[in-house]
């Protein structure tokens, strides 16, 4: 009996019953792995995205990474935090914006202060809302 495999993965389909179980089993509870009070804790704070434009192949690459060291540092008994974020990267949002009013013929310093970071604010709904839905 042959089985036809799909040409494309659904990693929430592959994965949901694995996940339920690590849910039930506690896997991502401190302690978790035969830790102890002893054991020394691991995290990585996961750095940008920037909010300074779409998600790129270097994010899809950085992100799996990450997920490989931590779950081998789980499994090595440390008390492991992987803490996900976002970033405004001030001044290149800052710059970006400026390159997107001077695409307008607007130059920053022609708008007053509260103007400007008003206009930062809407960059960053922008693309904070792009790369939440990537």
């Amino acid at each position: 009996m042959t089985q036809e495999l799909s040409t494309k993965f659904n990693p929430t389909e592959v994965e949901a019953n694995s996940y339920e179980k690590w849910l039930a089993a506690g896997v991502f509870a401190l302690g978790s792995n035969g830790s102890t009070s002893e054991s020394h804790p691991y995290s990585i704070v996961i750095p940008p995205p920037n909010v300074t434009g779409k998600l790129h192949l270097g994010h899809a690459w950085d992100t799996p990474l990450q997920d490989i060291i931590i779950r081998q540092k789980r499994r090595q008994g440390f008390d492991m935090l992987w803490l996900p974020g976002m970033n405004h990267a001030r001044i290149v949002t800052q710059a970006k914006v400026a390159a997107r009013l001077a695409e307008d013929g607007v130059l920053p310093q022609d708008l007053r202060r509260e103007k400007f970071l008003d206009k930062v604010w809407e960059w960053k709904d922008e693309y904070e809302a792009t790369i939440k839905v990537q």
